[in-house]
């Protein structure tokens, strides 16, 4: 896939899609950032008290994973590679405005897994989200998904690109243009 050098990738899709992973088997030809909220969860769970529950602690895990967002549009020289399921309009509107903010072409890649197949991949990781949360993301990601299969791009964003788990089951390269 080829994106600019001041790009926003968005790497979207349902909670348990493969989003992570396909962010851990990510290669480009230039520097990246890559953004993943659980890197952010990972490092409050090193200074917070073990037997806090991450739901106590799950808004501030989302308003710093964004503020980094934010934070490597404005500073960084490459493209930023940012996870975020972005099944509601105003959080795609939210990264969209990240993305103008800052100059960055906006690319969205939208990685549709079966809501069977990303609920698996909850358990695996074991972090299930409650299961009426699921259910909105699943109705907000189908209206998505079937836009995208479609063919339309989402107003906004430069490019729009659908993807399947099994067709980035060996990664995702991104190609940066001069």
């Amino acid at each position: 896939m080829q994106v600019g050098r001041r790009s926003l990738v968005v790497l979207a899709g349902l909670p348990g899609a493969g989003k992570s992973t396909v962010l851990g088997k990510l290669s480009s030809d230039a520097d990246i950032s890559t953004l993943d909220s659980e890197q952010v969860r990972a490092r409050l769970r090193e200074v917070l008290p073990g037997w806090l529950p991450y739901r106590y602690y799950r808004p501030v895990v989302h308003l710093a994973h964004r503020t980094r967002i934010v934070w490597f549009c404005l500073t960084a020289p490459g493209p930023v590679v940012a996870h975020e399921p972005a099944t509601r309009a105003t959080t795609r509107a939210l990264l969209l405005a990240f993305g103008w903010m800052s100059g960055r072409q906006r690319v969205l890649v939208w990685l549709y897994a079966d809501p069977d197949d990303a609920l698996a991949g909850q358990q695996q990781r074991g972090r299930l989200i409650r299961r009426t949360s699921f259910a909105r993301h699943v109705q907000r990601a189908d209206r998505m998904h079937r836009r995208l299969r479609d063919g339309a791009t989402p107003r906004g964003w430069r490019q729009a690109h659908l993807l399947t788990r099994e067709e980035v089951s060996s990664g995702l390269r991104l190609d940066v243009e001069s």
